[in-house]
C-alpha cells in the first residue's frame, strides 16, 4: 500500500490559517527510483523551514512531500514536472514517469485540495471570513555559492504576491500585514517588503480566491533565502527565529483588520 497522504493538517481556533506546501522534501519509493536530480539539487529549489513559521497561527497545513513529486502550487496540468522548461532547466527524470505514477501523484494532489476545500468551508462557517499566511522562500544566489547575490531591487527580502486578490475587498489587509512586517524590529534594523515584485502568487491562492470569492484573503509570503545558506541546506537561527517573531507581530494586526472587512 502506498501512502498517499502529502500533508499535515492542525485545526484551531482562529480565523487565520498559515501553510508551508513546498515545505516537504521526501518522495514515496517509486518516484525516487526514476529521479535523475539529485538530492541537494531538490533541496534548494524546495521552501526548507517555512514549516517553523506556520506556528504563527493555530490552524497549520503543512505540505510532506517533495515538490518534485507533486507541486501543489501550480495547476493540475503542470503539477508534475515533466520537462526541464518546467523545472528551472533540471532534468528530473532519469525517464519519464509511467501513467500509474502520474496517476497515484495526481491523487495526492486531488486529495490535499478536498481537504483544503473542506477546511476553508468549515472556517467560511464559522468565521465568515478568514485570512490565510501561504509561506514560501525563493533564491538569490542562483550563479552557485560564490556568485553574486541577485539585484536586491527586483528581489525584496519579503515579496507578498496578491496577484489573485481582490484589493478592493482586501487591500486593507494586506496594507496592514505590510505595515507592521516593515515597522517590526529585524535584528536592528527593518526588513525590505514589497507586493509583487517577484512573484504574484501561485494556484493555491488563486483557488482559493477563486473558490471562495467573498471569505478568502490569502497572502502568499514569499522569503528569499537570507535565512539559510541555498546552496548547502544550512540554516541561520538567528534569521529563522527572527522571522518567526517578524510574522507573529502581524497577527494582531491582521485579526483586527478582518474583524473590519465588509
Amino acid at each position: 500500500m502506498i501512502d498517499l497522504t502529502i500533508w499535515e493538517l492542525h485545526t484551531g481556533d482562529s480565523p487565520l490559517v498559515a501553510t508551508a506546501i513546498h515545505d516537504g522534501h521526501a518522495v514515496r519509493p517509486e518516484v525516487a527510483a526514476l529521479l535523475a536530480l539529485p538530492e541537494p539539487e531538490r533541496l534548494r529549489e524546495e521552501d526548507p523551514f517555512t514549516r517553523r513559521w506556520t506556528s504563527v497561527a493555530d490552524t497549520r497545513l503543512i505540505g510532506l512531500r517533495s515538490r518534485f513529486e507533486i507541486d501543489l502550487n501550480r495547476p493540475r496540468d503542470k503539477a508534475i514536472y515533466l520537462e526541464p522548461k518546467d523545472a528551472w532547466g533540471l532534468h528530473v527524470w532519469r525517464e519519464k514517469p509511467p501513467e500509474a505514477i502520474i496517476a497515484r501523484s495526481l491523487q495526492q494532489y486531488d486529495a490535499f485540495y478536498d481537504t483544503a476545500k473542506q477546511l476553508f468551508t468549515a472556517l467560511e462557517q464559522k468565521f465568515g471570513r478568514f485570512v490565510v499566511f501561504d509561506l514560501h522562500s525563493y533564491n538569490h544566489r542562483r550563479e552557485g555559492p560564490a556568485g553574486p547575490l541577485a539585484n536586491p531591487q527586483e528581489n525584496p527580502e519579503v515579496n507578498i504576491g496578491t496577484g489573485s486578490l481582490n484589493r478592493d475587498q482586501w487591500g486593507h489587509i494586506v496594507d496592514r500585514f505590510m505595515a507592521d512586517l516593515r515597522d517590526f524590529n529585524y535584528l536592528g534594523r527593518h526588513l525590505d517588503v514589497r507586493e509583487n515584485v517577484k512573484f504574484q502568487g501561485g494556484n493555491f491562492s488563486r483557488w482559493a480566491h477563486a473558490n471562495f470569492p467573498q471569505s478568502a484573503c490569502v497572502l502568499a509570503i514569499e522569503f528569499k533565502k537570507f535565512f539559510m545558506d541555498e546552496w548547502t541546506g544550512e540554516p541561520f537561527p538567528t534569521h529563522l527565529e527572527a522571522i518567526q517573531q517578524a510574522l507573529a507581530s502581524t497577527v494582531p494586526g491582521v485579526l483586527k483588520a478582518l474583524q473590519l472587512s465588509k
